[in-house]
């Protein structure tokens, strides 16, 4: 609830922020009328604090008279800095509002305003009454959450770049589309001032610094998700209907679909939504995106989908086994939680292989990264980057770092583009002159003290060896499937792939020779890797739990 006055100190009158790139659209006296069904106006005194970084389960704010800013609280001294001001006909918010989440920015009454107060529950009911308003305010809300990443709003992360841990950090806020500000003990004199003004020595790094005055020493990335209100309360302990493992698009799409069958269903994953569809930079062949959408936006949309249904979701959470007791399954995490539930849909996914050249133990921490999303583009902004591998994910990652890098090597271990990659990103990265394209190379070795500063490339055809500045390297060559916690458990075929259907002992196409257990997406033996059959997999099998639980007397 907002409060009557601020503490913080006096900032002047500041223009509204000009609306750019869509994340500060403008409501319609329609729109706003509609919203007004769903909440209360309020009259409050400049100064007021209408939300704090760090509060959960907050409504979003309809500016009716007046501007309110929106604020990063920066230091311990408590001074912020302004990140937007909203005037009439603005609202007010951040993905979190419909996630549940805690917030990333405080909102401030810069003049005496008028505004109306949607709550959390009455915000998620408005938003499915109307598509298009619906549409624009969770479009807004996700531009916002790139603009504050942007920014550095949110979390700061502090801690050497040559740190396993802060890595770890890093690469755990990235997945999870959480706005954070990296400052490297290395390079940047600004850490140094932090630590300082904390009283915090080097060796202790790294650390996160919440809401501008917490520190956090080096924490798990559970309590890091328990902060920010990623993990959800533990499920009740009698056993739910269904149990997704797995929250990429496959495991999204099953969640999506049993809760608005109103089958209480949990989703686990041990690093994030999404998948690997949420570190591709653009998706252009999925149905209804003719302009292509990013997976990460992708993910955020099916999880405030899965969400307004009822679905809920434990991240991180991995899962270590499966077993069966009293007629129903058991999953084990390896924080030592368990997780009950009558059906079980398997949708881990793979990951991508990792390459065994001489310099990747020392120096994959620092400079080596296996996605490329805008975390990564800003880390090696105006650098010289490489990419190895020739399939979509590769090519997208390519054109994407183009933007940024001062120039990308493209390396791929055959002698043509289009074998593996679509036709429109092999034609588009024949057309990007920053992209240079190694056909029949293979990187062989990484290089560099600290961080990487080359990495050696070998003709395959003669041997010849040429070394390529490069600062980071993006590493995008096949996966292998998340299914050694399964082995003795379920079926998997020779390559740990989930065997289904059947010819395997399945009732039907999803159903595994156990029971009750399914397998969607890309884990699935001879599945199609592809977004949008992952979809149609999570959706369809979501069907076949329902027989099951029919035939099992649970519906």
């Amino acid at each position: 609830m907002p409060t009557s006055s601020s503490s913080e100190p006096e900032v002047p009158d500041l223009p509204e922020t000009p609306d750019t790139t869509g994340a500060y659209p403008r409501l319609s006296d329609e729109q706003i009328m509609l919203l007004s069904r769903y909440g209360e106006r309020k009259r409050l005194a400049k100064g007021a604090t209408l939300f704090c970084e760090g509060d959960r389960d907050c409504g979003v704010f309809v500016v009716l008279d007046g501007r309110v800013r929106v604020v990063q609280e920066d230091d311990p001294e408590g001074a912020s800095r302004v990140i937007a001001v909203h005037g009439r006909g603005r609202f007010v918010g951040d993905l979190s509002m419909l996630t549940g989440q805690a917030v990333f920015v405080t909102a401030v009454a810069q003049t005496d305003v008028e505004v109306l107060e949607v709550p959390y529950d009455r915000l998620k009911e408005a938003v499915t009454q109307d598509q298009a308003l619906g549409d624009l305010i969770l479009r807004a809300f996700i531009l916002r959450r790139n603009l504050h990443a942007d920014l550095g709003a949110g979390l700061r992360i502090i801690g050497s770049r040559y740190s396993a841990d802060t890595r770890r950090l890093r690469d755990f806020a990235s997945r999870n589309r959480v706005p954070y500000r990296w400052e490297d003990v290395e390079e940047d004199p600004d850490a140094e001032v932090t630590l300082r003004a904390f009283d915090v020595p080097p060796e202790e790094t790294p650390v996160v610094i919440w809401k501008g005055q917490r520190v956090l020493r080096n924490p798990s990335n559970t309590e890091l998700a328990e902060l920010l209100g990623l993990r959800e309360d533990a499920p009740v302990r009698e056993a739910l209907d269904v149990l997704v493992v797995g929250a990429g698009p496959a495991g999204l799409a099953a969640a999506v679909t049993a809760a608005s069958e109103e089958l209480s269903t949990v989703v686990l994953d041990a690093i994030a939504t999404g998948g690997q569809a949420a570190t591709s930079s653009r998706i252009e062949n999925y149905l209804g995106f003719p302009a292509g959408v990013s997976g990460a936006e992708l993910a955020d949309r099916a999880v405030v989908q899965a969400r307004k249904f009822g679905a809920t979701f434990t991240i991180p959470g991995e899962a270590r086994s499966l077993g069966r007791i009293d007629g129903h399954f058991v999953v084990g995490l390896t924080d030592g939680a368990q997780v009950e539930a009558y059906a079980v849909v398997l949708a881990t996914g793979v990951r991508y292989r990792r390459l065994d050249v001489p310099g990747m133990d020392r120096l994959e921490g620092p400079s080596v990264y296996y996605a490329a999303t805008d975390f990564e583009a800003r880390l090696c902004r105006g650098d010289p980057v490489t990419v190895v591998g020739g399939g979509n994910s590769a090519g997208q990652a390519a054109l994407f770092l183009a933007r940024n890098a001062a120039h990308v090597n493209l390396v791929i271990n055959h002698d043509d583009l289009n074998r593996d990659m679509s036709r429109y990103l092999a034609d588009r990265i024949a057309s990007t002159p920053l992209v240079h394209v190694w056909l029949n190379c293979e990187v062989c070795e990484l290089r560099g003290d600290l961080g990487l500063e080359e990495v050696v490339v070998r003709d395959l055809g003669t041997d010849e060896l040429r070394s390529l500045p490069t600062s980071a390297l993006f590493v995008l060559i096949g996966s292998e499937p998340h299914t050694r916690w399964l082995q003795g458990a379920i079926a998997l075929d020779d390559k740990g792939f989930v065997l289904s259907g059947a010819g395997q002992g399945g009732s039907t196409m999803f159903e595994t020779a156990t029971a009750g257990v399914f397998a969607v997406g890309d884990v699935r033996s001879g599945s199609v890797k592809r977004v949008a059959s992952a979809v149609g997999e999570g959706a369809v099998a979501v069907r076949l739990v329902h027989d099951y639980l029919v035939r099992a007397g649970r519906r």
